[in-house]
């Protein structure tokens, strides 16, 4: 069996390179990312990517012709081509996709947002282009503690008196309010720990009491 593997895996360097070579003989629009062989050998894979349908009816005849088995061109995604290539992620490790992760789970901009992470693409995007998977891993635990923490330009009562939120950090569940001092005429940016606020009014888009008419 590994003497088989090992076999497999030398014919599929010169399969990839092969294919690379009719696929610029047809003029394709493709981007061929690997080429893998069955255990059997009766099949031979190929995958690619594209930004286009393609019609590769003739390409998989001549690619027949050569290599005497059943072909198979399989288009896939940039999240898949990572995971077939892999690399270094900005954590420094390697790639989760090409190391432990089975399949891709749904990533959303919102879990940025719960997570209080910069929405500059290039710091939450991974080497795909897409939303990092890892904003998935802590999602659930920053949204259970969200809900029990006060959103950004909500009323609430400090031991200070009234202010209004500026920041929350979600895991340190502390909560910058600005709050007008009683011996001061100016409003002061203190932080505060959940436990010692109380919400008086939630904020949305409507809400006209900033923290510039706070009394």
């Amino acid at each position: 069996d590994e003497k088989t593997l090992k076999a497999n895996r030398a014919k599929e360097k010169e399969a990839f390179f092969i294919c690379k070579e009719k696929i610029f003989k047809h003029k394709l629009n493709m981007k061929l990312i690997e080429a893998e062989y069955l255990f059997d050998g009766n099949k031979l894979l190929f995958y690619f990517t594209s930004e286009d349908r393609i019609d590769f009816r003739d390409l998989v005849k001549e690619l027949a012709s050569i290599f005497r088995t059943r072909i198979e061109l399989r288009q896939i995604g940039v999240r898949d081509e990572t995971k077939m290539c892999g690399g270094i992620g900005i954590c420094g490790r390697k790639l989760c996709c090409s190391t432990f992760l089975e399949n891709f789970h749904p990533v959303s901009i919102k879990m940025a947002k719960d997570q209080n992470l910069s929405l500059n693409p290039v710091k939450i995007s991974g080497i795909c282009g897409r939303l990092m998977c890892c904003l998935k891993y802590e999602e659930d635990c920053y949204v259970e503690i969200r809900e029990k923490l006060p959103d950004i330009g909500d009323i609430v009562l400090t031991p200070d008196g009234k202010g209004e939120v500026l920041a929350v950090n979600v895991l340190r569940e502390q909560i910058k309010v600005a709050v007008k001092m009683k011996d001061k005429d100016e409003k002061e940016a203190i932080f505060y720990n959940s436990s010692d606020i109380k919400i008086k009014k939630k904020c949305n888009k409507h809400c006209s009491e900033r923290h510039d008419n706070i009394v």
